[in-house]
């Protein structure tokens, strides 16, 4: 697989920075960061990616319509908070989700399963 491209929907700046250092440390490139709902809709419209991690609350607003884009789209994508599983619809249960504190190779390896990243 060619180096995947990421994007950070993470509403705190140093976590979202954190993340990306490590992504990148671990072979991904990050492709762009957002802080919130219309900020994250705006990169998927405009930038390509090959997944997402998405923070649930971006600023007090609950993430779902970014992850409908995701799922409409067909891009692997992870839940990145540190809420617990009952905060997040039914419909969305299929998704993992990663509590903070990360790590940056299971996060890979959760968005793409049996993939050598490169």
């Amino acid at each position: 697989m060619t180096t995947p491209r990421i994007l950070i929907i993470e509403d705190e700046h140093i976590v979202a920075q954190a993340l990306g250092r490590a992504l990148r440390g671990s072979g991904a490139e990050v492709v762009g960061m957002a802080a919130t709902v219309d900020q994250a809709l705006e990169l998927l419209a405009s930038t390509p990616v090959d997944g997402a991690l998405l923070d649930i609350n971006l600023r007090g607003v609950r993430a779902f319509a970014v992850a409908d884009q995701l799922i409409d789209r067909g891009l692997p994508f992870v839940f990145t908070t540190g809420y617990s599983a009952p905060i997040i619809p039914a419909a969305y249960r299929h998704v993992a989700v990663l509590q903070k504190p990360f790590d940056p190779d299971e996060i890979l390896a959760t968005l793409f399963p049996g993939r050598e990243l490169t």
